[in-house]
């Protein structure tokens, strides 16, 4: 399948379901009066009892001040989705990146359907030729993840977060880290190699130490539904370290939704909860806050009209004129596949 039948009128991907799990969605909150967008979202993943496809989802946020999402990739199929979709939807930036956990089983076994037999260097040159897309904005998300792969993929995960900080550099992009029980590898990797100029921390899991260190090295923190659990202190206290020129607001849907609704299925459109708690959390008012997020977020990734959207069909949308020269050629895109149950815990799998 070539870059020009891509489908992205139906989902990627479908969330496992756990035994017990409510799959209804939350209704919609109270819109807010300033808009703001989702830094991190999975629109490709189906989840629930009944699916949203993208449109549905960005019509929703529309409804209550969510103007626009950034659709992050985490494989070849997902980062070309992404990108294709982004091309013609203007509520919708994309970011395309090799996930720390895929980058070992591309590593090994040529990706999640074997397709790659170029194995995990093949991937990331398509990533690289992603990157170069209109619309694509970040490189992400990427890094380090301790907690899914032991010590036999950390040499591939490594490799694969290096390259992507080169892409992100090479293409002047910002970039999207993936952390989990990796903290201090992933710092030691951005300060030894140099960080792109706009890195971003998606769904950040550390404490008040570390903030201060992204503070100090003007990386971005950005908060999802995590910061409203319970056990999730340590998050309040990276807020109160880290300047709210900063600070981002995410989703990570269709995984951890916001307190009261946490377990089921998230949604941009449910951003407004967690905006509403960050400000809480520090004594500010609602719409300012968002007004500063909505201003930090246009100064990492531009404007939503920066680039138009095409007007090429959606099957043919990733294939437009890129911003750079491609560097491989694409797989096919593989049938949807079932992606990984969330646990739930600080930090996110997605």
């Amino acid at each position: 399948m070539s870059d020009a039948n891509i489908d992205i009128s139906g989902h990627v991907r479908t969330r496992a379901q756990t035994e017990g799990r409510e799959l209804s969605y939350p209704p919609l909150p109270e819109a807010l009066t300033v808009g703001i967008y989702d830094n991190h979202t999975h629109l490709e993943i189906a989840d629930g009892d009944n699916p949203l496809d993208y449109r549905e989802q960005l019509d929703r946020a529309s409804a209550v001040g969510v103007r626009g999402v950034i659709q992050v990739g985490g494989d070849v199929p997902t980062s070309q989705w992404s990108a294709a979709t982004a091309a013609i939807e203007p509520r919708m930036l994309a970011a395309v990146a090799i996930h720390p956990n895929e980058a070992p089983i591309y590593d090994t076994a040529g990706g999640p359907d074997g397709s790659w037999q170029g194995g995990l260097d093949a991937a990331i040159a398509e990533i690289d030729r992603l990157a170069g897309l209109p619309r694509v904005v970040a490189v992400g998300e990427t890094g380090l993840d301790y907690f899914r792969t032991g010590e036999e993929g950390r040499a591939a995960q490594h490799r694969s977060f290096e390259a992507h900080i080169d892409i992100a550099k090479r293409h002047g992009l910002a970039m999207q880290i993936h952390d989990r029980d990796a903290h201090d590898a992933v710092i030691e990797t951005l300060l030894r190699v140099g960080a792109p100029e706009r890195t971003v921390f998606h769904c950040f899991s550390g404490d008040a130490e570390m903030a201060k260190v992204c503070a100090d090295n003007g990386w971005f923190l950005s908060f999802a539904g995590t910061v409203t659990f319970k056990n999730a202190q340590n998050l309040r206290d990276a807020l109160a370290v880290i300047p709210r020129s900063q600070i981002l607001v995410e989703t990570d849907a269709p995984f951890l939704t916001p307190t009261p609704f946490r377990g089921r299925p998230n949604a941009p459109y449910l951003l407004p909860l967690t905006l509403r708690a960050i400000a809480s959390e520090l004594g500010t008012d609602v719409g300012m806050l968002a007004a500063q997020v909505n201003s930090n977020t246009e100064l990492v990734y531009g404007r939503w009209d920066a680039e138009p959207v095409g007007s090429l069909t959606p099957a043919a949308a990733v294939s437009a004129a890129p911003r750079s020269a491609p560097l491989s050629a694409s797989p096919a895109v593989s049938p949807a596949t079932t992606s990984p149950g969330n646990t739930e815990a600080i930090g996110g799998i997605a």
